[in-house]
């Protein structure tokens, strides 16, 4: 399963790309709302030059012809942009055509299994659905990825499903069991996903039983 970064922030993006196991990343109006001075434009490009794997950039226009006319400005900033549409008819419109162009499209808001459906009829490139937000209403998100990833081998079908809406460690455990392509989290679980007590307990014991029998060693500089 591909790891994927859910953020518009360089810093983050950079300190997990030097970790050599991010494979690509999301952002969406939200995020990039968050980083202030910066020209959703020149963020996109800056994100795709830390990344070389798909870089997920969403439009913002409602109608169909509105969302095509942005898709195919977004395409053209990077080699790795992935153009982000909304799962509704106008979304799906756009995606179609894109599809069409040979330009690689995220269908982002997916919340069934029939939508996921209508989104690879329509030449999605990735499918995303939204696991914590499906966990808010007492559904159950990594059920939904299990089901989308079943019916998309069942069909032949080529669409790559992407979990998002990541709210926990166990989201990317269960993503990753369900058969999701690909997985993206935001920075804080990401960080979490290396981090085990027994793993830190572990090392501070073995430098310690290092320095014990290799005094001199441990204190040369």
């Amino acid at each position: 399963m591909q790891l994927f970064l859910d953020t518009a922030n360089l810093e983050e993006i950079s300190e997990i790309a030097s970790w050599g196991v991010l494979d690509g990343v999301t952002t969406n109006p939200s995020l990039v709302s968050k980083e202030s001075g910066w020209d959703f434009k020149k963020l996109v490009k800056e994100i795709c030059k830390i990344v070389p794997g798909p870089v997920s950039a969403e439009c913002v226009s409602e109608d169909a012809e509105a969302l095509l006319k942005e898709g195919r400005d977004i395409a053209t900033w990077a080699e790795n942009v992935v153009v982000k549409c909304p799962l509704t008819p106008a979304g799906l419109s756009a995606c179609s055509k894109l599809a069409k162009d040979g330009i690689k499209v995220n269908v982002t808001l997916c919340f069934s299994v029939n939508q996921a459906l209508l989104a690879a009829r329509a030449g999605a490139y990735f499918i995303s659905p939204f696991v914590g937000r499906l966990d808010d209403i007492n559904q159950d998100g990594a059920a939904l990825v299990e089901q989308i990833a079943e019916m998309y081998h069942v069909q032949g079908i080529e669409t790559q499903v992407l979990a998002a809406s990541i709210r926990t460690p166990m989201h990317v455990e269960k993503a990753a069991l369900a058969g999701a392509d690909a997985c993206t989290m935001p920075y804080k679980v990401f960080k979490q996903l290396v981090s085990h007590p027994l793993t830190e307990t572990g090392l501070k014991n073995f430098l310690a039983d290092w320095k014990k029998a290799h005094p001199a060693v441990a204190t040369q500089k």
